[in-house]
């Protein structure tokens, strides 16, 4: 597939999750790290406008000087940017405004990439490409808390089908790893992003992966017995989130005339107890590990067993700090700044979800959020 349709299908797939949203909906912004659809919309754009037609278009004019004030998330090298808390007091530009900003910038892609392009502009590309993909993701999750908080729990649309993923495992509730030296780490053709480089070897113990996630109905156990108010299955720090927020159940989940709903893209529906559980922070998977007598396996004991369980439908916690490996480096300019500077105070999550991008999910993908986070489609994996 040449680049200009590549461009094109991941522009328009943006624009068709949105397809369900009234004008209101792009607006809102109930907490910090829910940003409203119309700057997703509007970010991405602006990233290709940024970062290949100021720089590679000749006699390009850009839309709208204060845009960049208004669209940069957190690259520092290209300028001052509307702090993140306040995007969603942006009333103006309007969602329409900001539709024709896409459309100007889509018109002038579409030019662009007629001609003969630079390995360097290619490179800047794809990662524009597997950036808005990265947004696509993060606007469903976004448009899920947005609905999901507004006291009528509105329905998006229908919730995704589950994805299907080959099976190559036998009936054994686990994958054994046998102790031994691994090489962790993306290689090959194709694209990955800095934070899955370089290549490296690391011993692992022998130890057991789960080959299934952790149900709501398993988790809903770990509810009714305690869970939540025992202090010996939490970190100290997730002990002190989940009395300060009176945390008791996973996000999403309501106790209705004693039977257990949750909010779905598809409204609110009965807790289905054989489906994998989901919204759940590093604090919770951590505690339901403990109260198993398990723990969660690190990233690199995932990556070693992925091969042989079904992956996809969560991003899964794992018990490894997001750190560097051994050689990354950033590279040069603003686009350095993609994910070594997130490098501190997270966790790692692996896999994928149901509302991951198509083609956007390999073996070696590296996620992180801090460990309190749960509006995405977190789930569980044990190990031991």
């Amino acid at each position: 597939m040449n680049l200009l349709q590549q461009y094109l299908d991941v522009r328009q797939f943006t624009e068709d999750l949105c397809k369900p949203l009234q004008t209101e909906d792009y607006v809102v912004q109930p907490v910090v790290d829910v940003s409203p659809p119309k700057w997703h919309i509007g970010h991405v754009t602006w990233f290709f406008e940024t970062f290949i037609l100021k720089p590679y278009m000749k006699n390009y004019v850009e839309f709208d000087p204060q845009y960049g004030y208004v669209f940069n998330s957190y690259y520092e090298a290209v300028g001052a940017r509307v702090i993140r808390t306040d995007r969603g007091n942006l009333s103006r530009p309007t969602v329409a405004d900001i539709y024709k900003y896409r459309k100007y910038v889509d018109e002038a892609m579409r030019q662009f990439l007629q001609n003969d392009l630079s390995e360097e502009i290619k490179e800047i590309l794809i990662i524009g490409f597997n950036h808005e993909q990265q947004h696509q993701e993060l606007l469903m999750t976004d448009i899920k808390y947005i609905l999901g908080n507004n006291p009528l729990f509105p329905a998006y649309g229908k919730e995704p089908e589950p994805k299907i993923y080959s099976n190559n495992s036998d009936k054994e509730a686990f994958v054994k790893i046998e102790a031994g030296i691994y090489e962790i780490g993306f290689e090959g053709e194709g694209f990955c992003f800095d934070n899955e480089l370089k290549r490296h070897k690391v011993y692992i113990d022998a130890c057991q992966v789960s080959k299934e996630l952790i149900s709501n109905g398993e988790y809903l156990e770990f509810i009714n017995a305690g869970g939540y108010k025992n202090f010996n299955y939490w970190h100290a720090d997730g002990w002190v989130w989940v009395n300060e927020h009176r945390v008791s159940a996973p996000m999403y989940w309501y106790l209705i005339e004693g039977k257990w709903q949750h909010y779905t893209l598809s409204g609110m529906r009965a807790l289905e107890l054989n489906e994998p559980v989901c919204h759940v922070s590093f604090y919770e998977a951590a505690a339901f590990a403990a109260w198993k007598n398990k723990r969660l396996p690190t990233e690199f004991e995932w990556e070693i067993a992925a091969g042989k369980f079904d992956w996809g439908r969560r991003w899964e916690w794992t018990e490894s700090a997001y750190l560097p490996y051994p050689g990354f480096s950033k590279a040069p300019g603003a686009i350095g700044e993609y994910n070594g500077k997130f490098m501190i105070s997270q966790m790692v999550l692996r896999g994928a979800s149901d509302v991951t991008s198509p083609g956007h999910s390999r073996i070696t993908y590296r996620n992180f959020f801090q460990p309190n986070l749960r509006w995405q489609y977190t789930g569980i994996r044990l190990a031991q």
